[in-house]
């Protein structure tokens, strides 16, 4: 038995019991037997009837927290729905909507995430195509300056020859 239950139980129990004690201090004399046994069926029942009872209004309670605290653990498809129309009943719709209105923030954070992801992904790649052109770029401005810095040292070459030749 739960807290919740012992909580609910005892006080109608120990009513019970009191109601019992009480019809039991009557005259002992003019009581007849037979209503020993109709005070032993009242205890029973009272004792029976305070357990269900305690156990009928901590049920609620008790799934609310199961679910409660499988929400609180990432479940997030975890949801109440009670019978009832009692406040239990609308606690467990309000704990519903709270459920459902964190499952659309996760799938929006979610989705937010990778759109980012994607951005970031492209922006990547554009930067890394302008790295690869501007890399392919110097290359062919290296093989140009040292076409030209050949070329230059022919000329320079040619020119010395020519003048030794004149000269």
């Amino acid at each position: 038995m739960s807290k919740i239950s012992t909580r609910i139980a005892v006080p109608i129990i120990l009513i019970g019991i009191f109601s019992v004690v009480v019809f039991l201090a009557m005259d002992p004399e003019k009581i007849e037997p037979g209503f020993y046994m109709v005070v032993l069926f009242l205890a029973i029942f009272v004792f029976f009837f305070g357990l269900a009872i305690g156990e009928n209004v901590s049920y609620p309670v008790k799934k609310l927290l199961d679910r409660a605290t499988q929400l609180s653990n990432g479940n997030l498809s975890s949801r109440v729905y009670l019978p009832s129309k009692d406040e239990l009943a609308q606690l467990a719709d309000v704990f519903n909507k709270i459920a459902d209105e964190l499952k659309v923030s996760r799938d929006q954070e979610a989705n937010i995430e990778k759109s980012v992801g994607i951005k970031v992904q492209a922006k990547t790649e554009e930067l890394q195509e302008t790295i690869n052109a501007l890399e392919q770029k110097v290359k062919n401005r290296t093989v140009e300056l040292e076409r030209l810095a050949a070329e230059s040292k022919k000329m320079q070459e040619e020119a010395k020859e020519l003048r030794q030749k004149l000269g």
